[in-house]
């Protein structure tokens, strides 16, 4: 019996050490979580921050907390039906391709691994976006980029983009999307930092700029297909064409905008 007791002392302490080592963690993690959650109130907008994962929160929540600028644009109306909004929006290589052919943009994407995306306006500003959460009425991304433009030197930095949707009918019963954005955005140029109060006002308005021309792209490209369908068919098939689902989605997507479903008319008395 008595070679039996250092090992059940040794299990003893292995227990003892193997629950102080998860208690510990689990503190640790509960730490880590409560340092880094995030409101879910943005410039007068729910935005479910609190459902994105702990590890992420914990890189967007210096951003948010202690941006160079903070910037809301919209509500924007872009008249495209919320399906066909979320499918583009959730195909950014398609959207900017054809915003590219269609001369709206200078918009290009790339798609990386793990669902990110590498994308540029084509003027100056590039970077890669990493979508974090979608629901049917919003989208959260983190992006990391630069901006090399005429009234500043080449910055890079990081942003948190927060994306609110909501599908609206007009009284012609066109459907339609409103979008409002939030962007916070975090210069890493140190050398920017003691002249932040000078410049942040030029910055916010580069910003701006660059949010309300992705919303404009998306409107004249709603635009074009409701106006230009046939336009819009040629450039996604003209070689190199878009992938065979791409383009049967946007035909769908095009026919039902021409021929939308009737409301079922009273029965006669």
């Amino acid at each position: 019996m008595s070679g039996f007791r250092p090992v059940a002392r040794r299990a003893g302490l292995l227990g003892v050490v193997l629950t102080t080592g998860l208690t510990a963690l689990v503190s640790v993690g509960q730490t880590e979580s409560d340092r880094c959650s995030l409101p879910v109130h943005h410039a007068g907008v729910v935005f479910p921050l609190d459902q994105v994962e702990v590890a992420w929160a914990c890189r967007l929540e210096p951003i948010v907390t202690h941006y160079t600028t903070a910037n809301k644009v919209g509500p924007q109306r872009t008249p495209l039906p919320h399906p066909v909004f979320l499918y583009l929006l959730d195909h950014p290589v398609m959207a900017a391709m054809l915003v590219n052919r269609l001369d709206l943009g200078l918009y290009k994407a790339e798609q990386r691994e793990q669902g990110e995306f590498w994308a540029t306006d084509g003027e100056g500003t590039e970077g890669i976006v990493h979508p974090l959460f979608r629901d049917p009425a919003t989208r959260i991304y983190y992006v990391e980029g630069s901006h090399d433009g005429r009234f500043l030197p080449r910055v890079s930095g990081k942003a948190v983009v927060l994306l609110r949707l909501h599908p609206v009918t007009d009284n012609r019963g066109v459907e339609s999307i409103d979008s409002t954005m939030v962007a916070y955005l975090r210069l890493d140029n140190r050398f920017l930092s003691g002249m932040l109060s000078l410049l942040r006002p030029l910055i916010g308005n580069v910003v701006n700029r660059q949010l309300l021309k992705a919303f404009d792209a998306a409107r004249r490209l709603g635009g074009a297909m409701r106006e230009h369908p046939g336009q819009v068919l040629f450039e996604a098939t003209d070689p190199p064409g878009l992938p065979d689902t791409e383009v049967a989605f946007l035909k769908a997507a095009i026919a039902a905008l021409h021929n939308p479903p009737r409301a079922p008319q009273p029965a006669s008395q």
